[in-house]
């Protein structure tokens, strides 16, 4: 099959590319800032030579967007939004004008968009959606409202012959330099993987070959559209996320954080603490009713599977 990955430049791109590449499909990414074979150029804001690509491909996997690992001005925000916003809508005027249009269309989202909450878990069906919660710093809902304006652009898009399908992602955890397991490894080697602002927040997350194996489903069932939950099944409290991941790393201690420490500490690292303090309790309703089985379901193994392939520099 041929899939056209959009913004598949960053980490989870990179993972993605990887293992379809590897199964033997064709994968196009669109970027920027094309460096390499198998990437094409675009904007991410408007229609051009690139759109030939979704003409007749089988997939669109669309993962375009700016980083959320950054200080959260109001600057940074709106690019934000309109990264995603902007992308989306593009996306699907290429396929609506497509003479052989996809039959399916993956667009990125997150599991952001649930409360921030520690009574129970998030699925699709019963799940809260955020940016309404009490106690929690307004500009919170900021992150909610590019999300469900991510998503809200997707099914909106007139695509009558494309399924549509919005990925509420977790973390992947990958093994890859610069990703958010490479950036939380080095953090609890360094002493500084204890509890963030008591830890009792939950952590939700997908190990990356999970993700992979997530995606083909879905691109499979021709039955599941709308939006489907991408993380492990068992989400765990911040301590003890970090508690298990210092135990796959061998390192004994993990310096706790106080709330204002952590401030600090995003600050510095050019990032924000609601990526640290946001309780994200996401649990894989859709993909378990479906029949998908994880290979990684539990943080423990899933952690000691990820610092063994670093070890080893297999990452594939």
């Amino acid at each position: 099959m041929k899939f056209v990955m959009p913004g598949g430049t960053g980490q989870v791109g990179t993972v993605l590319k990887r293992a379809l590449s590897a199964a033997g499909h064709d994968v196009v990414v669109l970027s920027r800032h094309p460096a390499g074979p198998g990437e094409v150029r675009w904007d991410g804001e408007t229609v051009g030579p690139w759109t030939a690509e979704i003409d007749g491909c089988d997939v669109v996997v669309n993962l375009a967007g700016r980083s959320v690992n950054c200080r959260y001005t109001p600057a940074n925000l709106r690019q934000m939004m309109d990264s995603r916003v902007h992308s989306a809508r593009v996306v699907g005027e290429a396929i609506a004008a497509a003479g052989r249009p996809p039959r399916v269309w993956l667009q990125m989202s997150t599991a952001t968009v649930y409360a921030h909450r520690l009574d129970a878990p998030n699925d699709e069906s019963t799940g809260v959606i955020g940016g309404a919660e009490p106690c929690v710093p307004g500009y919170w809902g900021y992150s909610v409202d590019i999300a469900k304006a991510w998503e809200r652009e997707q099914e909106s898009a007139e695509t009558p012959h494309t399924r549509k399908v919005a990925l509420r992602a977790a973390m992947v955890m990958s093994p890859d330099r610069g990703g958010v397991f490479d950036v939380l490894l080095r953090l609890a080697r360094l002493g500084l993987g204890g509890p963030v602002g008591g830890g009792a927040q939950y952590v939700s997350w997908i190990h990356d070959r999970d993700f992979v194996r997530a995606v083909e489903f879905l691109v499979a069932r021709d039955d599941i559209e709308g939006p489907v939950n991408l993380a492990a099944p068992e989400p765990l409290p911040q301590r003890a996320f970090m508690r298990a991941l210092r135990a796959a790393a061998g390192v004994p201690v993990g310096l706790p954080a106080t709330r204002w420490m952590a401030e600090i500490g995003a600050f510095v690292l050019r990032s924000d603490t609601e990526l640290l303090l946001k309780s994200r309790r996401v649990v894989p309703g859709r993909l378990r009713e479906a029949g998908f089985a994880f290979e990684r379901p539990e943080w423990p193994q899933a952690a000691g599977d990820l610092v063994r392939r670093l070890r080893g520099h297999a990452v594939r």
